[in-house]
């Protein structure tokens, strides 16, 4: 009679471990079928260092192993932020080790979304113009080639902001889809005025939204088929209602500030304390940082204008910690062959080296490596600043804060916790860039108690009975 293979001590223990890690995944309701690749996963970390026990790891060997595997720009970010999570919950919630609670598994899941191609901070030269004509993709392309690379090549060549060209191709579009049965050399002042009032009328759109279009196709009547609007003619408008801005009270912004840790509290903190848009904060460099002065530089704000605002003593330390993480991932990837950042294309001319250097490598960058979605250059970019606004409104549900809360809202709060404690409204407007003090003067709304500063007649009722 034959006898039965005995087990092994060893492979029983690691059969074990297996059974005792894929229940982990039960629990937290991971699909089975996505069992086999959360064990590759893990599998291809064990044998990364084959030497050392997994409960033995440390924080940074994970962070070695990210560190490497996000290089590889064949992963997609859907595989690499599986990668992450296998290892958060075995070691968060199967192996339980305390270092695992502390370590920051949102910024290497999350911090890996690459930018797309037309994002705000990428590149967009006027030498790509041949490319982007070549590869239509909307109606104005695609029904008039000619006029889109002259459309290009006017907004472009004095630089008009990503968000304006992106904008006024959208209502140029639309525009011309509005009649598309003529050519853009047949359009007038009465075409115009019939799509403005079909915006109002028909799409029911906010008056701000009208006068965009109404920009948008003015810049292309005069600077791409020069043919400058006369007068246009009355048209519908629709109301323009006051909007009131979400503030947040300094005991929200605490509850805030409770649900949030690591890099990406970090980041929201920073822009309640300064101010800043969160495209202004994601893209901010190292050298945009001034510790002797306690000031941050924001670059290309809105409008393409620098501004100036306060590095919050608060925070202070935990930027210079922040700029030493960097350096020590810009090392590692510069002796990897990589460690270039994007450059604004003049100064990618005028400096031809700077994109290797420590000081122009975003203050927040991306946890992996990705292929610049223009040049095709495998470069570290800035985190997408879809993150922090997911971040912040999951915090401000967490927290409990019943007010709809934004990225924005914490600019909001910024601006009139300042007026609050008494700083000058000009001041202000020039740490928001604000073009027009009138624009600054909406956070006034809250200075007094309660609506327009006045007390409720039913509190004076109460208090003289």
């Amino acid at each position: 009679m034959a006898m039965e293979p005995k087990t092994s001590p060893v492979n029983a223990h690691i059969e074990q471990f297996w059974v005792g890690y894929f229940e982990t995944l039960k629990l937290f309701r991971i699909p089975d079928g996505a069992h086999p690749w959360y064990r590759k996963h893990i599998e291809a970390f064990i044998h990364y260092l084959p030497e050392i026990r997994l409960a033995l790891r440390n924080p940074e060997q994970v962070e070695q192993w990210l560190t490497q595997t996000g290089r590889n720009i064949k992963l997609a970010d859907w595989q690499f932020r599986q990668q992450v999570d296998a290892l958060r919950l075995l070691y968060c919630h199967h192996l339980k080790l305390l270092w695992a609670t502390e370590f920051d598994w949102p910024y290497w899941s999350s911090g890996a979304m690459r930018l797309e191609a037309n994002h705000v901070t990428t590149a967009r030269t006027y030498e790509m113009i041949d490319k982007a004509v070549e590869c239509p993709g909307n109606y104005f392309a695609k029904s008039f080639p000619d006029v889109y690379r002259q459309f290009l090549v006017a907004i472009r060549m004095p630089e008009y902001s990503f968000n304006t060209e992106k904008s006024y191709l959208g209502w140029i579009n639309r525009f011309l889809l509005f009649h598309q049965d003529h050519p853009p050399c047949q359009l007038s002042e009465p075409s115009v005025a019939a799509f403005l009032e079909h915006l109002a009328l028909k799409r029911k759109v906010a008056g701000a939204t009208q006068s965009q279009a109404l920009n948008a196709i003015v810049f292309f009547f005069a600077k791409v088929i020069e043919k400058p609007l006369g007068q246009i003619g009355a048209y519908k408008r629709p109301n323009r209602p006051r909007r009131i801005p979400t503030v947040l009270s300094p005991h929200e912004i605490s509850s805030l500030f409770a649900n949030l840790s690591g890099l990406r509290g970090l980041m929201v903190k920073l822009m309640y304390g300064t101010g800043m848009r969160v495209i202004e904060c994601v893209s901010l460099r190292i050298l945009d940082l001034d510790f002797h002065y306690k000031q941050i530089v924001v670059r290309s704000g809105k409008g393409n204008k620098d501004r100036v605002v306060p590095m919050p003593d608060t925070l202070a330390n935990h930027l210079q910690e922040q700029i030493l993480s960097v350096k020590k991932q810009h090392d590692i990837d510069m002796e990897s062959g990589f460690g270039s950042v994007f450059m604004p294309t003049a100064l990618a001319r005028k400096y031809p080296n700077a994109e290797n250097e420590l000081r122009w490598q975003y203050l927040f960058p991306s946890s992996r490596l990705a292929q610049d979605p223009r040049s095709g250059i495998v470069r570290r970019h800035h985190i997408h600043q879809s993150v922090i606004q997911k971040v912040v409104k999951k915090a401000a549900s967490e927290a409990g804060v019943i007010k709809r809360v934004t990225s924005h809202t914490l600019r909001h709060s910024f601006a009139t916790h300042l007026l609050e404690s008494g700083a000058d409204i000009r001041t202000v407007q020039d740490l928001l860039g604000h073009a027009d003090v009138s624009t600054t003067m909406i956070y006034t709304h809250v200075l007094g108690r309660g609506g327009q500063g006045v007390k409720s007649p039913l509190d004076i009722l109460s208090a003289k009975s």
